[in-house]
């Protein structure tokens, strides 16, 4: 329950909650990694719209996903906390701008209308087959911290 204090403005049954602020630079660096995520997932997947075979996109967004869960994985693996503007640019901007859920979503339905089996697999190797690369990326990048 939210209740008030007269030394702070919010608190959550005991708990401080703040409104973490986002500087202009963190703000950019985000937009910069974003804008490069999306143009070298784009210079995946565009080439091969309406001309492949009908799964040739979806593979590809699922590949661009399941790298990106593990490359996001190492970073947040090996910097934490830690340099937050590093991780801002690479982990919710570049990589961010990488990975696609709307994508996923979209071309899982289109595939599973017309092949539901097709479709259902694509979903379970989306979700199961990202959790187990960021995971493997999370060991990978704490391995990493841990060896410098």
């Amino acid at each position: 329950m939210w209740r008030r204090r007269a030394d702070d403005p919010r608190h959550y049954r005991g708990v401080v909650v703040g409104r973490s602020r986002i500087s202009p630079l963190t703000l950019l660096l985000v937009m910069l990694g974003g804008a490069a995520g999306v143009a070298v997932r784009a210079s995946l997947t565009v080439p091969f719209v309406g001309w492949m075979h009908p799964l040739a996109v979806p593979a590809l967004t699922l590949g661009c996903n399941l790298v990106g869960s593990f490359l996001l994985g190492i970073v947040v693996g090996r910097w934490g906390d830690a340099h937050p503007r590093r991780r801002a640019f690479l982990g919710t901007g570049v990589l961010g701008g990488f990975t696609t859920y709307s994508a996923f979503a979209v071309q899982s339905i289109q595939v599973a209308t017309n092949a539901p089996v097709v479709g259902l697999a694509l979903v379970a190797v989306s979700l199961i087959g990202g959790l187990l690369a960021a995971a493997l990326g999370l060991s990978a990048g704490s391995r990493t911290k841990a060896d410098t």
